[in-house]
């Protein structure tokens, strides 16, 4: 088997509350589904995460901010409105430390097992945690653990480049953040604009600074972008800027909450047009850098169905694996041709202004 699952039942342990819109069933969920198509011990080996030592943590994050971390979940009832944290997006709860440095160790268990020859691919299944800054959390994320793998991996061996591609709708602000003067990692997001969705940031002007200028890349969409425009955006400028990095490795969050259902967000993609996204973002690994490919989760909020469907094609699409069109199934109706137009051309001026703003 070429693909890794990292996963096991003790990462449901990052649960923030039953009324939080990030449920841990969307993880437990996307898993029982790859089962049941018969991915997992067939075409995919499951591989246990451990906890992030706090040395790897530190590579990201303060030591301050971490002490707060487990300082507010020894004792829930404490609060630290400085470190982003029971705030009602992050609310604390017991535990808090261990549960997210799981994630994040699962993160860099599926790092290793890239980079360790092992396998080609592997998958975070409930990773993804981008907004997550160096002293704070933010955005139901509290260590970010595609941050600190991708850390990881730079400590391993220092001459790795790394492509990092983020299809959530979400700006993927904390990573972008941890890497925006580091010339070894590209960072590329398309994302709904942050004019009209958290957290108001990634904007084709941030393009990185120091050694790292021209490293950042972020095409923000506006709301109801089509799988057309989620093409465009592939075609036009995810994939000329990765093929002109020459990765060695590809990272993809590949949150599922651009689906035109999620509750949190306003875009248009559809299940058909999410699994066209991953399938070439493997195939771009493929050509790029012989298939290696680390997959994180992310955002989702249709969790009870949409995003299990989501993250067991991206799991196929690792595994080399075609599963059933049914999987795919959407009840999105299309848009008018005039209004998808309008769409079209607000994402190539858009790409234009990407283009203008390159050093």
């Amino acid at each position: 088997m070429e693909t890794a699952l990292v996963y096991d039942a003790r990462l449901a342990a990052y649960d923030l509350g039953s009324r939080h819109p990030l449920r841990p069933e969307r993880v437990t969920r996307s898993v029982e589904r790859m089962s049941a198509y018969g991915l997992l011990g067939t075409t995919i080996e499951t591989v246990a995460p451990r906890a992030a030592s706090d040395e790897e943590l530190l590579r990201i994050h303060t030591r301050e901010y971490v002490e707060a971390v487990k300082k507010v979940g020894a004792t829930p009832d404490r609060f630290f409105p400085a470190h982003g944290i029971g705030t009602p997006d992050t609310p604390a709860f017991s535990r808090m430390h261990e549960a997210s440095a799981l994630v994040a160790g699962a993160g860099i268990i599926a790092m290793e097992a890239v980079m360790g020859g092992r396998y080609r691919r592997s998958f975070s299944v409930a990773g993804g945690l981008h907004h997550a800054h160096r002293d704070h959390a933010a955005g139901f994320c509290v260590y970010n653990d595609v941050a600190v793998s991708i850390a990881h991996a730079l400590a391993q061996d220092p001459h790795l480049h790394i492509a990092y591609i983020d299809i959530d709708a979400h700006h993927g602000d904390g990573v972008q953040e941890a890497f925006y003067a580091e010339p070894r990692v590209l960072t590329f997001s398309v994302h709904e604009s942050g004019h009209f969705l958290f957290p108001g940031t990634g904007f084709p002007d941030e393009r990185g600074e120091g050694a790292g200028l021209g490293t950042a890349f972020n095409l923000p969409l506006p709301p109801g972008a089509t799988d057309a425009c989620y093409r465009l955006a592939f075609e036009r400028a995810i994939a000329p800027a990765v093929r002109a990095f020459h990765p060695d490795l590809i990272a993809l969050q590949g949150g599922a909450d651009a689906h035109h259902s999620d509750p949190l967000t306003s875009l248009g993609l559809t299940l058909t047009g999410y699994r066209w996204l991953v399938e070439s973002v493997v195939r771009l690994a493929d050509e790029l850098c012989d298939g290696h490919i680390v997959a994180f989760g992310g955002g989702g909020y249709s969790w009870e169905d949409i995003v299990p469907r989501a993250w067991t094609m991206l799991a196929g699409a690792l595994a080399d694996v075609e599963l059933p069109d049914a999987l795919a199934q959407d009840d999105k109706e299309p848009l008018p041709a005039d209004a998808e137009k309008r769409l079209l051309d607000e994402v190539e001026a858009t790409i234009a202004r990407l283009v203008q703003t390159a050093p």
